[in-house]
């Protein structure tokens, strides 16, 4: 048998043909690389995460929960880069002139992250099993939930509210957040909690108790492919081994900084320190002043707390001279905020009006359970407490049990706690200050009829003045001991471009699409 015959192909042919292939490859990569997510960020939480953060319908009153739901979610109207409220899944909304009804369109095309579509059917099931913060204020007021087509919405209240979009197209609760009606049925609760799907940025990979959730990007997402690949939310209780984690190369991005932490980082030439701008505060609440038996009841009590605390002191100690003191529970970012110096520190006042109350030698207080990891801040209370002779012992307990706890009502006698998630002055109020609200211990009927009032009335500069008032007999009256705006240091590692922090408006948290690795 004889030679084969050479290929038309010579040689030299071919070796051109693999360097022109070669080439292509390559320029094809160039190209599509900046439509590609890459490389892999990873966020030392403060908080251990809890899997009931990855289901929206149980979010509380706080900001913390949305740092996980708005990376695995999305929802009709939601902040967005700068942004308070920005339509998301919802292309458009309007309102009817009668403040009745709302009607949402959505974008053609949502799918979730197991290739569901999403449609109205979706957005009525999230409504109707939310049963967070803000719940009863919406199912009370909501008359029903419409779906003239697949991609229409309709929202026809019993009377006209005006904070309707208030409580569902921001942070004040988590009612707007969709989640897929026909995978919720299929694996329940639980199950969803073990796996969550959403339509956010990020889908789910895994989640270690205690240890990590692992989130990869959604190329599929409406708004734009997320720059980073790969998330990863380790959660790092302790500050100093966050700030060790970012030092090292071991995070990128290191959340609520206790102040000596952010001064560590502030004195580290290759990192970053950050203050959020979100709308949160800090206060001591008197969840026992409604009870006649105790001690809080006695208005004398709470006004000693509020001329005891140093905040300025706390805040330099704290906060780094970020967080400003503050004298209503509303922060002054947020619409219809009263905007009035805190009271002044008067450590005399404070032990002249424990002596009047029948207290000349201070008395014991029992447990004081401060909102972690603001520890700092908690031992600044305790000490200016304790000068003036208001004696508590700490008890230390984890972010969610907290929230549990409090929930619960199982928080007694005073604590301190920090709020975060956005809104206006009336959403706070209808959590904390109507007696009707989700984490009120108490409340009196004129304010509650002042809040009904605002709450019909349209006219911006007339609810304003309702709202003020709200807010300036919550101080008359002592119902809380504000402590200062707060203001999360956060510390960016040498990695990040673009961390994205404050980009969204009232948020504590990276706008996740938007981050950008060097």
């Amino acid at each position: 048998m004889g030679q084969p015959r050479e290929s038309w192909m010579t040689r030299p042919h071919h070796h051109l043909i693999v360097l022109l292939a070669a080439a292509a490859l390559v320029l094809v990569a160039a190209t599509e690389a900046p439509g590609q997510p890459t490389g892999e960020a990873v966020m030392a939480w403060h908080v251990t995460i809890a899997p009931t953060w990855f289901d929206p319908s149980t979010a509380p009153p706080q900001i913390t929960p949305f740092g996980i739901l708005f990376a695995l979610h999305d929802a009709l109207v939601r902040p967005l880069p700068n942004q308070k409220m920005g339509n998301s899944l919802a292309e458009s909304w309007t309102e009817s002139p009668d403040g009745l009804v709302y009607e949402f369109k959505l974008r053609r095309g949502l799918k979730f992250h197991n290739g569901d579509a999403l449609t109205a059917e979706d957005v009525k099931f999230s409504f109707e099993r939310y049963k967070g913060t803000g719940a009863k204020e919406l199912q009370a007021r909501v008359e029903s939930v419409e779906i003239p087509d697949p991609l229409t919405v309709r929202f026809r209240l019993k009377a006209a509210w005006p904070d309707f979009m208030t409580f569902y197209g921001t942070t004040a609760t988590a009612a707007g957040i969709v989640v897929p009606k026909k995978y919720m049925e299929k694996v329940g609760d639980e199950g969803f909690r073990k796996h969550p799907i959403g339509a956010g940025p990020y889908k789910f990979v895994s989640h270690m108790p205690g240890v990590e959730v692992v989130l990869e990007a959604y190329t599929g997402y409406w708004r734009r492919v997320p720059n980073v690949k790969r998330l990863i939310m380790k959660s790092v209780p302790e500050g100093t081994t966050r700030v060790a984690m970012l030092k090292k190369g071991e995070a990128d991005i290191a959340y609520a900084l206790d102040g000596q932490e952010a001064e560590d980082v502030r004195r580290d030439p290759r990192l970053l320190l950050v203050a959020t701008r979100h709308a949160s505060i800090f206060w001591i609440e008197f969840a026992d002043q409604w009870d006649p038996k105790s001690p809080w009841h006695d208005k004398r009590l709470r006004l000693a707390v509020n001329h005891a605390l140093n905040r300025k002191a706390i805040n330099e100690a704290a906060c780094l001279g970020f967080c400003p003191p503050a004298a209503v529970i509303v922060p002054r970012v947020m619409d219809y905020a009263l905007q009035v110096e805190p009271p002044a520190y008067d450590p005399q006042k404070a032990r002249q009006l424990l002596a009047e109350a029948g207290y000349p030698r201070g008395f014991d207080a029992g447990e004081f359970v401060p909102i972690p990891p603001f520890f700092t801040a908690a031992e600044g209370v305790i000490n200016d407490l304790k000068a003036v002779g208001i004696r508590v012992k700490m008890r230390l307990v984890e972010r969610a049990t907290f929230y549990a706890e409090w929930r619960e009502k199982k928080l007694r006698g005073i604590f301190l706690t920090a709020v975060g998630n956005s809104g206006n002055a009336a959403s706070r109020v209808e959590a904390f200050i109507y007696s009707k609200g989700s984490y009120s211990y108490g409340g009196y009927p004129d304010i509650d009829e002042l809040f009904l009032q605002q709450a019909r009335e349209r006219d911006s500069a007339k609810r304003e003045a309702v709202l003020h008032r709200i807010q300036q007999l919550a101080i008359d009256r002592a119902m809380f001991a504000p402590l200062m705006d707060l203001r999360a240091l956060t510390g960016i590692g040498p990695r990040m471009a673009e961390h994205t922090i404050n980009l969204v408006p009232m948020s504590a948290f990276p706008s996740y699409e938007d981050m950008r690795l060097k």
